[in-house]
């Protein structure tokens, strides 16, 4: 008989911020591994971009313009998900604002940045997971994973925003997962590395670069593929026993 524990063919996955970066690469993983990812992303053209990009390599997805700060908009995304499939087996909160960001001391944060941030990485997530619960405990079961950050645990200097935002998802993780147990709905956070995309980073260049792949135990650059296995596993029935955990994949820059 076939193993299946490992199978996502088939799973509407919601994916926020996927018209760029991971999120795009996520989108076109699952879409390739026969799932159905729902493209929930701000930018119209990148929207488009990558929903071609899956559909001329045979895959099927939705595209769903999104603001995941708004919960109207979040909202219609799931509401427009449901009405096309049916379901929602898996919401992956990816998106978030941390390329933009300069490196500065906390201190000298305006405090419309730190608003901004604080505001897409926290709220957005809630403002998704908030959407897709009703579908998710009517079918009885699901998946949130939830992206938080390997600056976490390091206490990065200079985005005492972005940190403090994804130290936010680890907590929010953890009550989720104790709140949606009864539902057999499991909710995970994964903590990535700096990971090489396309996207240019305002405050990374080649030295820090460097200094990031020489504190890691597998010295090399950390791209996409290292996180698309993990969170394939945590939407697989392989992982149904495991929530409320925070996973880092960051090739040891860190150690839970």
């Amino acid at each position: 008989m076939p193993d299946n524990r490992f199978d996502v063919s088939d799973k509407v996955v919601i994916i926020t911020g996927a018209g760029q970066g991971i999120g795009r690469e996520y989108a076109l993983a699952f879409a390739e591994a026969g799932a159905k990812p729902v493209l929930a992303e701000l930018n119209g053209d990148n929207l488009q971009n990558v929903a071609a990009e899956i559909e001329a390599a045979g895959g099927e997805c939705l595209s769903v313009e999104t603001d995941v700060g708004d919960p109207d908009s979040t909202s219609a995304m799931v509401a427009k998900t449901v009405e096309t499939y049916g379901k929602i087996d898996v919401l992956i909160n990816n998106a978030a604002i941390f390329a933009t960001i300069e490196k500065k001391p906390f201190f000298e944060i305006p405090y419309d940045e730190w608003n901004t941030v604080l505001h897409i990485n926290i709220t957005g997530s809630y403002n998704c997971a908030c959407a897709v619960v009703p579908a998710m405990k009517a079918a009885g079961q699901g998946r949130i994973i939830n992206i938080s950050s390997g600056t976490v645990p390091k206490g990065a200097p200079g985005f005492m925003h972005y940190v403090t935002s994804k130290a936010a998802v680890v907590g929010m993780t953890r009550v989720m997962a104790r709140e949606l147990g009864g539902d057999n709905i499991n909710v995970n956070a994964v903590m990535p590395g700096y990971t090489e995309t396309e996207i240019e980073h305002a405050s990374m260049d080649d030295a820090g670069r460097e200094h990031v792949n020489n504190i890691r135990l597998l010295k090399r650059v950390e791209t996409p593929d290292d996180l698309i296995g993990l969170v394939m596993f945590l939407s697989s029935p392989a992982s149904a026993f495991i929530t409320g955990q925070s996973i880092a994949c960051c090739g040891g820059e860190v150690m839970l």
